[in-house]
């Protein structure tokens, strides 16, 4: 499941070969196992905006995860219960992980920034037994708690009270040593709900084939990783697969010590700030967080950075901003690709040579990709198709919870559909055009929103922008931009103009927007992905009415 370590894609993607134990399990491996090796190295470092940066070593996260684990029996969670995890970036974060994987309980990741429909939805989906929270996480449980029949436990990391067990007397009251579960690939470890952008959200169920099913992508991007001094840090919630399964769970699994950081809204400087003061040398930056990154002037000036990989995905990370990166961090981004469902497929290494501006990248070991038809066929190189991965795949999916119908229909033959749209050139790079739900049809041309939102992102006035389709008698649909402007950028009709030819200019007579509007905050997922339905959704409604 390693990746040996050479200066030859094509020789390492020949050559590798899946070696997944029969006994595996999530916990073990990224606690337990190294606690046995090496107990006093560091894995976990928090950064504190006082400057009190905290640590923990392997021995400390096998032992309070061994006593979470025993609590978390005492209370009756059994293996294949839902144990829902409503918290920030923390220790107490990974020590509960753990602990359900030793236990062959399933981890159910929420983001804090749901609102309480979204989090009862959730939990009544997946029939959680137990929840592990803070003090916000329980001022939204207050108004949803009734209606939640099967949470049995409320768990809390601040200040316990009443029927609410107090997290640190829970991991302290048990002893710190427990058996781990007996469990194998394919045994459930893991529930990820999808981000909805497509029907009400679905419960992804995941085995404990999962992480080493991402190590070969991991090392792939982060230039094989791990080496000496390598720590790792991102901005994405760890609720989101991005957070865990793209830097959490797999650093730890390699021994590579893990940033942690508070729960905030994105803010460049202090992104910046953590980066250089706990010296991250390995970070997973989705695309829209590395264009928010280019509002700080001459960054390297300002701070200390000893970064030596970037990795990024999530949505087209775009040829203006892996150019941006290229030219002022002096690291080549390494862009990858890959869903709740099936993720880390896909990626580039610079290393490799295995880089292209506004490509998502090739193959990753180990993973078989295609650009598929209607029907299930393989198109043509240069053609435009349907993002596919084969089966079986150690990363994808066992289905989605209680619902084999919505499975059946996420497979053509052994194919897996993505719903994204992309092509692959004749030497395996795949470009990604969006959602096929997010293409615009206008005056008979089918245009993706990905290479406009590209283009307007490389206008100065532009902090962030989206491209969708608005209904037009004439032309089906036009594009029109949704645009936050940059700072010292006032909007305006001129504004709106100069920006639409911009994109005239240098992209395109038929994919320019003929309309811009100036928005203050663009919507965004809790991944960071830009929800562009809830745009095209208004406008339908304008056009409606």
């Amino acid at each position: 499941m390693f990746l040996p370590e050479s200066s030859s894609y094509d020789r390492i993607f020949r050559d590798f070969s899946w070696e997944i134990p029969e006994n595996f399990n999530i916990g073990r491996v990224v606690s337990d196992d190294w606690a046995r090796r090496d107990p006093d190295r560091i894995c976990l470092e928090h950064f504190s905006a006082d400057g009190n940066h905290l640590s923990m070593t392997y021995g400390t996260l096998a032992a309070r995860s061994a006593g979470f684990a025993n609590s978390l029996t005492a209370l009756g969670v059994q293996p294949g219960d839902r144990v829902a995890l409503l918290l920030p970036q923390s220790f107490e974060t990974v020590i509960a992980h753990v602990a359900i994987y030793k236990m062959g309980a399933v981890a159910l990741p929420l983001a804090l920034l749901f609102g309480a429909e979204a989090l009862e939805y959730r939990l009544v989906a997946a029939s959680a037994k137990a929840i592990v929270t803070n003090d916000f996480g329980l001022s939204r449980l207050e108004e949803i708690r009734s209606r939640l029949p099967a949470l049995e436990h409320v768990i809390s990391t601040a200040a316990a009270a009443g029927e609410v067990h107090s997290f640190a007397a829970l991991v302290d009251a048990q002893p710190p040593v427990f058996a781990v579960a007996d469990t194998g690939p394919d045994t459930p470890a893991l529930m990820i709900f999808t981000s909805g952008t497509t029907g009400p959200p679905k419960g992804a169920l995941h085995g404990h084939r999962v992480l080493p099913g991402h190590i070969p992508g991991f090392q792939m991007v982060h230039d094989f990783l791990p080496r000496d001094g390598d720590k790792m840090w991102t901005p994405s919630d760890w609720a989101w697969a991005g957070g865990l399964l793209n830097a959490l769970l797999p650093a730890l699994m390699l021994g590579v010590p893990v940033v942690s950081s508070p729960a905030q809204k994105f803010d460049p400087h202090t992104a910046f700030r953590i980066m250089s003061e706990m010296k991250v040398r390995n970070a997973f930056i989705p695309p829209t967080a590395l264009r928010l990154l280019k509002s700080v002037d001459r960054p390297l000036e300002k701070y200390d950075l000893v970064l030596r990989s970037i990795g990024s995905a999530g949505e087209s990370l775009g040829r203006e901003t892996y150019e941006w990166v290229k030219a002022t961090l002096g690291i080549v981004p390494n862009e990858f690709y890959g869903q709740t469902e099936c993720n880390f497929v896909l990626g580039s290494a610079a290393r490799l040579g295995v880089t292209r501006a506004g490509a998502i990248g090739r193959a990753v070991p180990g993973h078989r990709v295609a650009i598929i038809d209607d029907e299930g066929r393989e198109v043509p190189s240069g053609e435009t198709g349907e993002v596919a991965i084969a089966r079986p795949d150690p990363v994808m999916f066992l289905g989605y919870w209680n619902d084999e119908d919505a499975t059946a229909r996420k497979f053509v033959g052994d194919w897996m559909k993505t719903g994204d749209l992309g092509r692959q050139d004749e030497n395996g790079y795949v470009e990604f055009f969006g959602r096929d739900d997010d293409v615009i049809t206008s005056a008979g041309y089918r245009i993706g929103p990905a290479e406009i939102e590209d283009c307007l992102a490389g206008h100065p006035a532009v902090r962030l922008a989206a491209a969708v389709g608005k209904p037009d008698p004439l032309r089906t649909e036009i594009v029109k931009a949704f645009i936050v402007v940059a700072d010292g950028y006032v909007p305006s009709p001129a504004l709106a103009d100069e920006i639409s030819e911009w994109v005239k200019q240098r992209l395109s007579m038929h994919e320019y927007p003929r309309e811009v509007e100036f928005i203050d905050e663009m919507p965004l997922t809790t991944s960071g992905k830009v929800i562009r339905r809830l745009l095209r959704d208004r406008e339908l409604a304008i056009a409606a009415e």
